[in-house]
């Protein structure tokens, strides 16, 4: 949770479903793990928070420019930074508490928050009162699919190995390309 509101690409989806999972009860490798649904919701919460500060803090110390020349390196393309700030500079204040249930603007909207130096009393508090719903629902969620995780699991198992496979291959592609283009650069 901290990592993906930290801007760096980590589907919190999975991890909130995945706690909310071991709380309802899922055994892994033989151990048993006793987790409290709410408490498994209330980490994703914090967690969520102290990712958003370090986010914020990246806006408010470097501003635009750092985020535009480093953004790269966490998968953050320009047009992304564009849409949260269109965002912001839309709702303003409340579009951090808005934000937090919304795919990709919540993982970005801390960074325009910061630039445009939102007090941090306000914005934490909206960050996690944003962040609530959306933790506590995916928690509950994996709760529920405790009782069937045998059949869920082994049905994404398939799943699983061709989105690895196509993960290795994406990789090795962008390596490939990136240290090509290098080769020619230098040449």
């Amino acid at each position: 949770m901290v990592l993906e509101s930290a801007c760096i690409p980590i589907p919190s989806e999975a991890v909130m479903l995945f706690g909310g999972a071991l709380a309802g009860g899922v055994v892994l490798a033989g151990v048993h793990v006793h987790l409290n649904v709410v408490a498994v919701a209330l980490a994703g919460a914090v967690g969520n928070l102290v990712g958003s500060w370090i986010a914020y803090a990246v806006g408010r110390i470097g501003g635009r420019p750092l985020i535009e020349r480093y953004g790269k390196y966490i998968l953050l393309r320009p047009h992304d930074l564009d849409r949260a700030e269109r965002f912001f500079a839309r709702y303003g204040t409340p579009a951090v508490l808005i934000s937090r249930i919304l795919p990709v603007v919540r993982t970005f909207i801390s960074l325009p928050a910061g630039i445009a130096e939102m007090p941090l009393g306000t914005f934490s508090l909206l960050t996690l009162v944003g962040s609530l719903p959306w933790t506590f629902a995916l928690a509950l969620a994996g709760d529920a699919l405790a009782a069937n995780w045998k059949s869920v699991s082994s049905a994404f198992t398939p799943i699983s190995i061709v989105v690895g496979v196509l993960i290795v291959i994406a990789i090795a592609w962008w390596a490939v390309r990136r240290l090509g283009s290098r080769g020619r650069h230098a040449a």
